[in-house]
């Protein structure tokens, strides 16, 4: 005689807030090696000689070593997980980004921020796959707090350069590997807590063999790839300002360094507050009008930078943050959403390779910088997030879920019937 039994695990429609914790602390400091290379790029001009399309190239390495690697770390992380990336990443960042203020030749500088770049790549997907896993039905407000530790990451990539620089030369880049191993080992300690939520690690699966997952619906390309647009026009505005907004406080508005780095800061800082808004935003009214909305009001913002003063310019500046990185965890969640069967290379591309974007755009605004000015450089970045707006007007406006809510009606890792004996 046979029966029918539900084996459904427990709910897990709120936020497990240990698992989020934990990426977000890895997210913050792979990403504080981001941070910090805009940081450096005024004292390697200064102390260097570095010309702005040699320094913005450092962008460039750090954004495309990362970029590229990430959608094929996606692609075997869809396949077999990879959790060991977590801390691997992580201390490789760390390595690489301690290392880039010790080379005295342009190459090997080059080579040492790339290093850090291969270490945030190779994080960003993995741990993206175990935050939409920790996040439960709340995957917007989830992915915010994960992605709110990279923004934190990248303010705090300028505020622990500036004054070890300062202080030490750039020889003293070496210190930032300090919280880099500190949060290695966190996250070492932690892969057993995170582990335990992935679909195969759910009451229900016997004797190690995964649980049967409902099918979560066809991957959706043509909304994804509209996605991905909206992700690498904002990801070009995004590097652009972080490569040039300190030049610009210095050659306009006649700021000192220190004056300059605070202005990436505010825009960091500011972005930080604008993820976490955003996330809560998009479970509550949708994904759609929240990324269109920030997308309309970047421009005119940018352009208002322009034409102010330096107390303005802060307030601006941090408006600007506030909008252009409030999106960011939509555009992750919307991909991941788009494309139920492979979301580690929904990660990779919208964490990744739209991202690898902006580098070779800060890249290519070095080499406008260089000819016609910074202030060409701004009118271009204002320009760029026009069509991402269009590409997020173009988005269905049912999403993948709720087109109400946002929300996904179960939780990601459900188990389905078994039958029993």
């Amino acid at each position: 005689m046979s029966a029918v039994a539900t084996a459904l695990p427990r709910s897990r429609d709120a936020v497990d807030r240990r698992g989020i914790g934990v990426l977000a602390c890895g997210h913050a400091c792979v990403d504080m090696a981001q941070g910090a290379v805009p940081a450096l790029l005024p004292f390697l001009i200064h102390h260097r000689g570095y010309s702005y399309a040699a320094a913005a190239a450092l962008v460039l390495a750090m954004t495309i070593t990362s970029s590229l690697i990430q959608p094929v770390f996606g692609h075997y992380a869809d396949r077999r997980s990879l959790p060991w990336l977590l801390p691997g990443g992580v201390v490789i960042a760390g390595i690489g980004i301690s290392l880039s203020g010790l080379m005295t030749s342009y190459p090997l500088t080059f080579a040492s921020v790339a290093l850090a770049g291969v270490g945030v790549g190779a994080y960003h997907p993995e741990a993206a796959r175990y935050a939409n896993y920790v996040s439960g039905s709340r995957r917007a407000s989830g992915m915010s707090l994960f992605s709110v530790g990279g923004n934190l990451g990248f303010a705090l990539g300028p505020v622990l350069v500036t004054p070890i620089v300062l202080v030490f030369g750039l020889s003293g880049t070496p210190w930032l590997i300090l919280p880099y191993l500190v949060v290695c080992a966190v996250i070492a300690a932690s892969l057993p807590h995170l582990l335990s939520f992935r679909p195969d690690a759910q009451p229900g699966s016997e004797r190690g063999r995964p649980t049967t997952v409902a099918p979560r619906g066809p991957d959706r390309w043509r909304p994804f790839s509209l996605v991905a647009g909206v992700a690498a026009f904002r990801s070009g505005a995004y590097f652009g300002l972080q490569a040039f907004i300190p030049s610009y406080f210095i050659s306009h508005y006649g700021a000192s360094t220190g004056q300059a780095n605070a202005a990436l800061t505010v825009l960091l800082l500011s972005g930080a507050v604008g993820t976490l808004v955003g996330g809560r935003l998009a479970d509550r009214i949708g994904r759609r009008p929240i990324l269109i909305s920030c997308m309309a009001v970047l421009p005119p913002l940018i352009v208002l930078v322009l034409v102010s003063g330096q107390v303005v310019g802060f307030v601006l500046v941090a408006l600007v943050g506030f909008f252009i990185i409030g999106n960011f965890s939509i555009t992750v969640v919307l991909g991941q959403e788009f494309l139920p069967n492979r979301i580690g290379i929904a990660a990779g591309v919208t964490l990744g390779a739209a991202i690898g974007v902006g580098g070779v755009t800060a890249s290519l605004l070095g080499l406008l910088a260089d000819a016609a000015g910074l202030t060409a450089v701004m009118l271009v970045i204002a320009a760029l997030p026009i069509p991402g707006l269009a590409c997020a007007l173009a988005l269905p406006r049912r999403g993948a879920r709720d087109a109400a809510t946002g929300r996904d009606p179960a939780p990601v890792a459900r188990a389905t019937t078994a039958r029993v004996s």
